[in-house]
């Protein structure tokens, strides 16, 4: 450490750095809500073959392409062709505007949290629509007002959220000392199967495979840390050093915060439907995991029953209050960071009318109203055409932002395909010099993200059409459609916009370069 460059970022603080891009709490409940202790093999498998070679993919296009302001365009339209860069990127973009869709659905519920101590009292889905476009307007007028202070919450949001995480593994090592057993029996079926009954998982092949998707999606952010390339000390050891030093962390981190779920929740007991009297979805499930810690905790301490409410009550608040204050600083950033680096990055002209023009504070305020105006004819849609009450609703909006947001990562790679092709562009960093090497671990990636995404969206399908005859009614049926529509349509029709906005402008502008001007 005493060698380090001042001002560089050492091995340590490099991984530290990794570690907060991208590991995330949420993802914790909803892998033990989705396939219990059989969620760990596929977080391992998802940092091994997804992880560790796409974050040194990202960072060899990323150290190529360091004074290039288009960000993942730029390494796609230098190594391949603007079409296909804006293509990549506008779904890219896409992938936030659906994460907005889902996330601005879900903020009612750490208000209801730090409120009431509880998720029983949620409103209807009508209200969290209305709650969710609200919060989207607000949002969207304060950045474009250049209020950008509360951004400074963000640092006091990632202490709680880091907070969350130590509660969290060490409460259940504490229950499970103290009742000398786990909630949830640990056995090898256990990580092989899923618990979760068919209405949230069938714990068939193709529902198990397709778990994989929300491994991926956990390790994603990936893409952002090749920025750090040019701010590490002696990068070419240390970076590729501490991508495999994060990966071990996220991925050890991940198993243990499953595992520690287990240590005071039983699933058969807690969270399967009609057992329970909590509203247990995958929008609430963060939150009722953290009251019932509290709760277990209680218990097992031997406190009274009333005792043990109050102390899950101040669990749920608390989870409440980080998770709203981690809300406004995302949403902060990603209302105008995404936007403005695909607008930055692009031709003015490609964009229509006012679109493409940044304020005098750099901000593309035009834009950003256009996109709030997208986000709530989403939310709108989605809510009409959502039927199963709020838990069909947010497993819609999870699979929704889990499939668009994993999906660009497919074009990355193929970029870096042609990247490592292109003789002409100099590389600063190589960790893959074989392009037989190469190659390899581009089909390899494509094979775990591609197969991840379709067998997530097949998974409806293969259910309903393994159910019993007398489960085959127009309900079912309806809402087998409204989910694989959900997990496809977004995707697709921001690939077709950005392909036939593209194909316009060139058409008009090909003579005048790709360069922002």
């Amino acid at each position: 450490m005493a060698n380090t460059a001042k001002g560089k970022l050492s091995l340590a603080g490099l991984s530290l750095m990794i570690f907060t891009t991208v590991y995330g709490f949420g993802n914790i409940p909803v892998a033990f809500y989705q396939m219990g202790y059989a969620a760990i093999p596929w977080y391992i498998i998802g940092a091994l073959l997804f992880f560790l070679p796409f974050a040194f993919m990202a960072t060899e296009m990323g150290s190529a392409f360091k004074n290039e302001k288009g960000g993942i365009y730029s390494w796609m339209e230098e190594a391949v062709n603007p079409t296909f860069a804006f293509i990549g990127t506008f779904m890219w973009y896409a992938s936030y505007v659906i994460w907005m869709v889902s996330v601005a659905n879900k903020i009612l519920i750490p208000l209801v949290n730090l409120i009431f101590g509880s998720s029983k009292h949620m409103p209807s889905p009508l209200w969290i629509s209305a709650a969710a476009i609200i919060w989207m307007a607000l949002v969207t007028f304060m950045v474009s007002k250049g209020v950008d202070t509360i951004k400074k919450f963000t640092s006091v949001a990632g202490i709680a959220v880091l907070a969350l995480n130590v509660i969290l593994i060490f409460g259940g090592v504490l229950v499970f000392l103290l009742n000398g057993h786990p909630a949830t029996p640990i056995t090898l079926h256990a990580f092989v199967s899923s618990p979760a009954p068919a209405s949230v998982f069938d714990g068939s092949a193709v529902s198990f495979i397709g778990f994989l998707v929300f491994a991926i999606f956990a390790y994603g952010g990936v893409e952002s840390i090749a920025g750090l390339v040019d701010q590490t000390d002696k990068p070419e050891k240390n970076f590729p050093r501490g991508i495999l030093m994060s990966a071990i962390i996220i991925a050890i981190g991940y198993s243990v915060a499953i595992l520690s779920v287990g240590f005071f929740t039983n699933y058969a007991k807690d969270w399967l439907p009609g057992l329970n009297a909590r509203p247990l979805n995958l929008g609430t499930v963060p939150y009722v995991l953290m009251q019932g810690l509290g709760e277990a905790i209680s218990h097992a301490f031997g406190l009274s029953a009333s005792t043990s409410t109050i102390i899950g009550g101040i669990f749920a608040r608390y989870i409440g209050l980080s998770m709203l204050l981690a809300y406004m600083g995302a949403f902060f950033t990603l209302t105008y960071s995404p936007i403005k680096q695909i607008i930055t990055g692009t031709p003015e002209k490609l964009w229509p009318g006012k679109v493409g023009k940044l304020d005098e504070a750099g901000l593309p305020k035009f834009a950003m109203w256009i996109q709030f105006a997208i986000v709530t004819v989403i939310i709108v849609l989605n809510f009409l055409t959502s039927q199963g009450g709020a838990s069909k609703f947010f497993e819609i909006l999870t699979y929704m932002a889990n499939v668009s947001m994993t999906l660009p990562y497919i074009l990355i790679v193929i970029a870096y395909w042609f990247f490592k092709k292109n003789k002409a562009i100099a590389k600063p960093i190589e960790f893959f010099k074989s392009h037989i090497v190469a190659t390899f671990l581009t089909i390899l990636v494509l094979i775990v993200v591609i197969g991840a995404n379709f067998f997530t969206i097949i998974q409806p399908i293969v259910a309903y059409a393994s159910a019993p005859a007398a489960a085959h009614t127009s309900a079912a049926f309806s809402s087998m459609l409204t989910s694989v529509i959900s997990m496809v349509a977004g995707p697709v029709i921001f690939g077709l916009v950005g392909y036939f906005m593209m194909h316009n402008y060139t058409k008009k502008h090909a003579n005048e370069g790709f360069e922002h001007k």
